[in-house]
């Protein structure tokens, strides 16, 4: 079993950036990739972005360019680094995991408002 623990979430202004972070713990030797999903409110779960064993990293089309995702292999972190924010944005941010099954965490809150 492998468990997910985000944070870094909270309220931030349109143009700000805001780091997620996302810590794993238990059978880690098993993750494969790794990344970010999104759920808005009244709106399905979405990918956001994703890093592979090799640091192959992919997004979502429509973020390219304002979030970046990386990792700390030692430290069994991974992080996704929002930048030049929406209201659009806003939504709870989970972070997964994926080896011979996926896991998600329990998400942290993102919130772009003036």
């Amino acid at each position: 079993q492998v468990q997910l623990v985000e944070s870094g979430g909270g309220l931030v202004q349109p143009g700000g950036s805001l780091r997620l972070s996302c810590a794993a713990s238990g059978s880690v030797f098993s993750i494969r990739t790794m990344g970010w999903y999104r759920q808005a409110p009244g709106k399905q779960r979405e990918f956001v972005a994703t890093v592979n064993n090799y640091g192959t990293t992919d997004y979502v089309d429509s973020l390219k360019g304002r979030f970046t995702i990386s990792r700390e292999i030692r430290k069994n972190m991974w992080y996704l680094q929002m930048s030049s924010l929406k209201p659009e944005d806003t939504a709870v941010y989970y972070c997964y995991a994926y080896g011979s099954q996926a896991y998600w965490g329990q998400g942290t809150q993102v919130t772009v408002s003036s």
